[in-house]
């Protein structure tokens, strides 16, 4: 496997799908870095010389986005701040409640957790 921002790449996939394995890395952002690393034909990670490894590892860092580390930081960073001064948003977040204003008298299970059941609730069945 090979090292490119603080992540291991995998080897057996082409280098553009390879790259938006990091965090941060989208396919506009594989291609504009492969197209300033020069690399053409869009070769798996384990055809590349460890020279254009390189290049790809400068071309990165020269593209001025926040990957991996500093875009997870600065995300919990946004949530952080959302929390501490009390807006909506940041009570949801601190009360582990959807954000975005889905409902959440039915669906939410992901951020509320698997279902509770009620003791000795039953459901009426109409007669006919």
């Amino acid at each position: 496997m090979a090292l490119v921002a603080g992540v291991n790449i995998p080897d057996n996939l082409r280098v553009e799908f390879s790259l938006q394995k990091i965090y941060g890395v989208g396919p506009t952002v594989a291609r504009k870095v492969l197209g300033i690393a020069n690399i053409t034909n869009n070769p798996r990670v384990k055809e590349l010389t460890e020279d254009e490894l390189s290049r790809i590892r400068s071309a990165l860092d020269r593209n001025g986005q926040a990957i991996e580390g500093d875009l997870r930081r600065e995300v919990q960073m946004n949530i952080r701040r959302l929390i501490d001064i009390g807006c909506y948003r940041g009570l949801r977040h601190r009360r582990g409640l959807p954000v975005r204003g889905q409902r959440t008298r039915t669906n939410a299970r992901t951020k509320r957790g698997g279902r509770r059941t009620i003791a000795g609730k039953r459901r009426t069945v109409a007669k006919k």
